[in-house]
């Protein structure tokens, strides 16, 4: 600040006026000073927090765009996708879906990862700590899976844990009341609710996975599936089949309840089997359904197919007999009777009822080749059957069919195919001559006629009753017999083929039985693979497969409500 020091005035007018500083004059330089380095600060920081904040909306836009997103975005899930549930044909639930969460992190706002690894992995030990580490780590990561469909529990137990950036989805898991009951039949869902196998991959297969994919597969939109099968009998042939493999130490064994008039599953199971609400557990060898994915040798239940088309061609009349004094040789090939079988001529139904493959070699010998492979084909053996399940194995037979071919094949020896089709081809045999292609849905008679083919003639039907009754009274039926159910059938014992060569102790077992005979209702097939022993020590047929037909039987006869008849006699009509 200035002060006046002197005024010089000249006619009146100011000539000169002159200031001097006062003695304050330099802390007011210094003051303007300050105030200037202040703003230059200011512009500095404002400067400084400009670049800090572009550089972070920088790399929220790298983020956002750089990042691969593929498996670090928190995937939608605006509904959550069921399934219907699945009953048996008198409403029993036998699947269904329940509500449950899965635990998933965002690890590029997990604050302490040591922390949460070590807290997770007290709830849940099976985690592996490395993985986890590595998945909490990831800050690039906005969304990573950690556990799938957890407990309600499980779930309390997180949250008490007080973890950041742990967060909870509702999902849906599928629930199997039954456990393995009819695990080959329902098949079962991966982790995402996506059926695998069984009636599950077919329920996809008819469009269910397209509402998934399209957020319309809603609890309330969808009904529930009814299928053909009886929930009691089940449970009766999944014990009988589970229970065989440890009578008889086999390797593996099956059966099926079949409708003859409907065409309709009712039961059928396959061991070893899994649990479907944890199908990982027991590993892959239980998930071959070898009822209808699994191809063998049937041995001599493939004799009735072979009297059939026989009799029904003409070839051969019920009373002609065939010689069985010896042994028969084709090309370097001997073809042996079983000890017990007489070496005599044998007519027709003895034939059948003593198994003889000389006799059954010498009459597919005279109907020729092409007409048993006609007829074979025609019963539905040689292709591959149609029905729900997925899982359908093609039968196979030789590639250029020789003679040896067509006689092994008459006694059941050179085509392998599944049990369910061997018994779909039977049910035709004694219910009238018409095939009816088997289903797991519900079908009435009348939807069953619309589709049936007549593959043999009707008094062709009613001779393989009658052969069917005589096996199952007097020849190696009889341990299938349950008295006032008029049980008959016809075993079959083939030996396994191991390196090429057919086994003299490892064998498939099997037994084709329907009941009432006199006029059936079902039919009833159980195989045993690889017995080792059975009835009275022995491992045929006889004393492995056709026990167990008795015992479903039994159990099942009054629950499909079959009244039992104690005065009939099939036989004495013929």
């Amino acid at each position: 600040m200035s002060i006046i020091h002197s005024i010089s005035v000249r006619s009146g007018r100011l000539v000169k006026l002159t200031f001097e500083s006062a003695p304050f004059t330099r802390a007011a330089r210094k003051t303007a000073g300050t105030a200037r380095q202040a703003r230059s600060r200011i512009v500095t920081l404002a400067t400084v927090l400009g670049i800090v904040y572009a550089g972070m909306f920088g790399k929220l836009i790298y983020y956002g765009v750089a990042v691969d997103t593929t498996t670090s975005s928190i995937p939608p899930n605006p509904i959550m996708a069921s399934r219907p549930d699945i009953l048996d044909r008198n409403g029993e639930l036998l699947a269904t879906d329940i509500r449950t969460v899965s635990m998933f992190a965002e690890p590029s706002h997990m604050v302490d990862v040591d922390e949460a690894v070590e807290k997770l992995t007290q709830v849940f030990p099976e985690l592996d700590r490395k993985t986890l580490y590595q998945k909490l780590s990831d800050k690039r990561s906005q969304f990573t899976w950690l556990r799938r469909q957890l407990t309600p529990k499980q779930q309390s137990e997180v949250l008490a844990l007080g973890l950041p950036a742990i967060g909870f989805r509702p999902e849906v898991k599928r629930f199997y009341p039954g456990g393995r009951t009819a695990a080959h039949i329902l098949g079962y869902v991966d982790i995402d609710n996506k059926g695998m196998a069984g009636m599950e991959k077919y329920l996809d297969m008819q469009g269910l996975s397209d509402l998934e994919s399209t957020g319309l597969a809603v609890r309330e939109n969808l009904e529930p599936v009814k299928l053909s099968i009886d929930i009691r009998a089940q449970n009766v042939v999944h014990d009988v089949v589970t229970d065989a493999i440890t009578t008889y130490r086999g390797k593996a064994a099956g059966a099926v309840i079949l409708d003859v008039h409907t065409g309709e599953v009712l039961a059928m199971a396959s061991a070893p089997d899994f649990d479907p609400n944890d199908p990982q557990a027991t590993g892959s060898e239980g998930w071959l359904n070898r009822m209808s994915n699994g191809t063998f040798e049937m041995g001599s239940t493939f004799k009735t197919f072979s009297m059939a088309l026989a009799l029904d061609s003409g070839t051969v009349k019920l009373s002609d007999s065939f010689d069985a004094t010896g042994p028969l040789h084709y090309g370097g090939f001997t073809i042996h009777d079983d000890h017990d079988v007489p070496r005599r001529w044998l007519t027709i139904p003895e034939i059948f009822r003593y198994s003889s493959n000389i006799g059954t070699a010498r009459m597919m010998d005279l109907v020729g080749m092409d007409r048993q492979k006609d007829y074979l084909t025609r019963f539905g053996l040689l292709s591959k059957m149609q029905t729900e399940l997925p899982e359908v194995k093609t039968p196979t037979q030789p590639k250029v069919w020789k003679k040896i071919n067509s006689i092994t094949i008459s006694f059941g020896h050179g085509v392998a195919t599944t049990p369910l089709q061997t018994a779909v081809a039977g049910a035709a045999l004694v219910d009238g001559g018409e095939l009816i292609e088997p289903t797991f849905l519900p079908r009435s008679a009348e939807e069953a006629a619309k589709t049936e083919q007549q593959i043999v003639k009707k008094s062709t039907s009613d001779t393989i009753r009658y052969l069917f009754k005589l096996n199952g009274e007097q020849g190696s039926g009889r341990t299938a017999d349950v008295p006032g159910f008029h049980v008959g059938g016809k075993t079959g014992t083939a030996n396994k083929v191991v390196n090429g060569h057919y086994s003299h102790t490892l064998s498939f077992n099997a037994y084709l039985a329907a009941f009432p005979i006199d006029a059936p209702k079902y039919v009833v097939l159980s195989f045993i693979d690889e017995p080792l022993t059975g009835q009275h020590g022995l491992t045929f047929a006889t004393n492995t497969a056709a026990p167990m037909v008795h015992d479903i039987i039994s159990r099942v006869a009054p629950i499909l409500g079959v009244e039992p008849d104690f005065g009939q006699n099939l036989l004495a009509s013929y």
